[in-house]
């Protein structure tokens, strides 16, 4: 009897130890599950209420370092300008910034040059990098990055500089032909020849005065503000009717073409100094009787028809190393010439911009000694009909012999039936 109740008071007690140890053993599981990791202790579960909110709709490259430098939260900006690789922050001044501002909770700011990430990728990056201390072991890095803001700057100043230069030559030259003039009045040869390079001066001076205004006014103005369905044709014989003399006078034929079914959508005005500024380009550079010509067509493109006006010359041609250059303002591929032939440098940025500002863009072939052409693709306004290339000018009785003229620029005509 006593030996049946030692055995049933041992299996009590056996009972008892196992079932503490089966709730020692789920408690103990329910800690190590709620415990963090070591991956865990890097996301966003230690920063702050709302924090995480905060950097993802900020502007600037974010990057959160904990007591160990090691990176707990970075945007994809920070990402992508390279300022964190393998969870560290890469960029050394900005990690001794996190150290010093941990230690003594100060906000510091300074601006850095970064390379860019990659070989041959031309100049850095400017930034500016502000660190805070975020609560008691965190640090809080952003970076804006000023690369676009800089550039633009720097392209300000140019112009600033360009233009001033630009105006001087014209008026120092009145300056001292007035001199002249005064100092001849006794001569009247001398006064007419003094007279006649005042004139062309200031000429050149009103030309450049008017086409800074020009740029002024399409970087300021909308084209969506008076946009209209302008037809191809009448741009086309606007452009033609603007450098009717300089090419009657250099013997230059016109060749034009263009379906009076083609349609772009944009102000007229910006829309026709482009195209105008390109024909009397082609103009002031070709030689003497030679051809320059207009041609429309439409394109397919994946977000809509495209109007395709192209300007093409038999000209001097542009090297490889300026034709990158050539719609830089005050940039000419040969200043002797350009002056010359009134040129002003600004007539080609005019054209790219309003290109961009009209959802378009403007390209260039050009080959030394065989001519260039300028292609102005343009988003199409309405329906229009069948493409085709008709040709306008006297001296071009039928498509066929517009094609001839400028067979590697101008699209085959359409037979029709």
């Amino acid at each position: 009897m006593d030996v049946n109740a030692a055995v049933a008071a041992a299996a009590a007690i056996a009972g008892l130890m196992t079932g503490v140890i089966a709730m020692l053993a789920f408690r103990w599981s329910e800690r190590e599950q709620a415990r963090p990791t070591r991956t865990s202790l890097h996301t966003d579960a230690v920063l702050p209420p709302g924090v995480d909110t905060v950097l993802s709709v900020l502007r600037s490259s974010a990057v959160v370092l904990d007591e160990g430098d090691t990176v707990v939260k970075a945007s994809s900006a920070a990402y992508a300008l390279g300022l964190v690789r393998g969870g560290r922050l890469a960029v050394d001044q900005m990690l001794q910034m996190a150290r010093e501002t941990r230690r003594d909770g100060e906000i510091r700011q300074v601006e850095l040059e970064l390379p860019r990430r990659g070989a041959g990728r031309g100049e850095g990056l400017a930034v500016s990098a502000r660190v805070a201390p975020l609560g008691s072991r965190l640090v809080l890095l952003l970076v804006e990055d000023l690369t676009e803001a800089r550039r633009i700057e720097a392209v300000r100043r140019d112009f600033v500089a360009n233009v001033s230069h630009e105006l001087k030559t014209p008026v120092g030259a009145l300056s001292l032909l007035s001199e002249a003039v005064m100092d001849a009045s006794e001569d009247p040869e001398a006064v007419i020849r003094f007279a006649g390079r005042m004139q062309h001066e200031a000429a050149r001076l009103t030309s450049l005065v008017q086409e800074i205004i020009d740029l002024s006014r399409v970087q300021d103005d909308s084209p969506l503000d008076d946009a209209e369905a302008v037809p191809v044709d009448d741009l086309v014989t606007e452009a033609v009717d603007r450098c009717r003399h300089q090419a009657n006078a250099k013997q230059i034929t016109m060749a034009t073409g263009g379906g009076p079914d083609l349609k772009i959508w944009g102000n007229r005005g910006q829309l026709a100094a482009a195209l105008g500024n390109l024909v009397e380009n082609a103009v002031n550079y070709s030689p003497v009787r030679t051809r320059v010509g207009i041609a429309g067509r439409r394109i397919a493109a994946p977000g809509g028809d495209l109007i395709e006006i192209s300007v093409t010359d038999q000209g001097i041609g542009i090297s490889e190393k300026d034709r990158d250059r050539i719609f830089e303002r005050f940039y000419r591929v040969d200043p002797a010439r350009s002056r010359q032939t009134g040129g002003t440098g600004l007539g080609l940025s005019i054209v790219k911009h309003v290109a961009a500002s009209h959802g378009g863009e403007v390209t260039v072939w050009s080959a030394e000694g065989q001519g260039s052409t300028f292609t102005l693709r343009l988003p199409e306004a309405g329906i229009a009909a069948r493409d085709r290339v008709i040709a306008t000018d006297t001296e071009f009785e039928d498509d066929d012999q517009l094609y001839e003229t400028f067979p590697d620029h101008i699209p085959a005509p359409e037979v029709l039936p």
